[in-house]
């Protein structure tokens, strides 16, 4: 059970060699039901995640297990697995066809998480971008 949790909340092995693009810059707020939980942002090529003051100040809900304490902020240059598995394969022919339609680039990181990383079967949170 550990392993199969493990390989769900895993990186998937394409989206590992995507880089973060150092040139763009982007928002995402990431809720539960009303509660904004944090916020994910990105910004010459460096990922940041933090968590809201109303997600800290309320113990209802659980810290998200790649971001355990609630005052850190955290920082990476790859996009942790918790946001990176909200975006499918792109090998997947519907994934394809999306791609065409909006002339997203499929190497844009950052556009990807836009267009597909709102809600995923994965976890039970929404990720919007601001």
């Amino acid at each position: 059970m550990i392993e199969k949790l493990k390989k769900i909340l895993s990186t998937p092995e394409w989206l590992e060699k995507m880089a973060t693009p150092k040139d763009k810059k982007a928002s995402f707020i990431l809720t539960y039901d009303k509660l904004i939980i944090g916020f994910l942002n990105v910004q010459d090529g460096e990922w940041e995640f933090s968590y809201s003051d109303e997600f800290k100040e309320q113990d209802e809900l659980s810290p998200i297990v790649d971001f355990p304490a609630k005052d850190k902020v955290y920082k990476s240059t790859e996009l942790w697995p918790f946001f990176a598995s909200r975006i499918p394969s792109l090998s997947r022919p519907s994934v394809k066809e999306v791609l065409n339609k909006t002339q997203i680039d499929s190497n844009d990181l950052v556009e990807l998480l836009k267009l597909f990383g709102q809600k995923t079967i994965t976890n039970p949170f929404n990720l919007q971008a601001a």
